[in-house]
């Protein structure tokens, strides 16, 4: 009996991952993470921030209300809120029911509305209403842990930060960059492999890959740009035909003509 060609691609993709399985050297890790990084530089070349924002303070609230919710919703979300409270005086001073109206939909409503209107006052007493521009200040803002703070900074300020979300850590441990489960500790592992000045635009290109491409329960591996640095290549269909279905996104055309099809 012969096989067949997706039989075969199925076992190239397991003899590939017990390939990677074999030890791998310190240096051989960070060359083959930075190989990853400059394919998903070439699969990925427009990168950015997917809330959408104006100010510093624009992201920092977009960021909060972002937490279970998607980027989506919170898009639809604060051309309103923006222009009802434009400062940190104004979610200082915010009625507490009508500012959770605005967001009631984003979830977590009553949480966040204490963040938003808490976020205001602190920035009002301890920055003169504007957001700092370091992580030390940031993360002692009501709302704001140290992944919103990576953001703040990477987006709205320059300053090189990794951001690590779901979709960060999930791929970055799928592919052995780390075996690390504590966010703030995979920031470290992945800020050793990577250089500084690539730590924010890696971050959106991993989350947009790990949106678009490398799915949680069904990766496209098939038609993956990194297929032969993964050590999980083959956790997903391999076929192209049916891996090319898994694509998501408006950058499907460039990601499928990168993989040959």
């Amino acid at each position: 009996m012969h096989a067949t060609p997706s039989d075969s691609s199925e076992v190239r993709g397991r003899t590939r991952s017990r390939a990677a399985k074999q030890e791998e050297t310190r240096l051989g890790l960070v060359r083959r993470a930075r190989r990853m990084n400059r394919k998903l530089a070439e699969a990925f070349p427009h990168v950015y921030c997917e809330l959408d924002f104006t100010t510093p303070l624009d992201l920092a609230v977009a960021t909060i209300l972002s937490a279970q919710c998607t980027d989506v919703r919170v898009n639809m979300v604060t051309p309103a809120l923006f222009a009802r409270y434009p400062d940190a005086t104004a979610y200082a001073e915010a009625e507490r029911t009508e500012l959770e109206e605005y967001i009631r939909s984003t979830g977590f409503y009553r949480n966040k509305t204490n963040s938003l209107i808490g976020l205001g006052q602190a920035l009002l007493e301890r920055f003169d209403g504007e957001v700092p521009n370091t992580l030390k200040d940031l993360v002692t803002l009501p709302g704001i842990g140290r992944k919103t703070a990576n953001v703040i900074l990477g987006n709205a300020f320059d300053v090189p930060g990794i951001t690590v979300d779901t979709h960060f850590g999930r791929l970055v441990r799928r592919w052995k960059w780390t075996e690390e489960e504590d966010p703030v500790k995979v920031e470290h592992a992945i800020g050793a492999l990577i250089e500084r000045k690539e730590w924010t635009l890696l971050s959106h290109r991993v989350i947009f890959h790990g949106r678009r491409v490398c799915h949680a329960r069904k990766p496209a591996c098939g038609v993956c740009v990194l297929a032969k640095d993964c050590p999980s290549y083959g956790l997903g269909p391999v076929d192209p035909d049916v891996a090319a279905e898994l694509v998501r996104g408006p950058e499907t055309e460039h990601l499928l003509r990168l993989a040959g099809r």
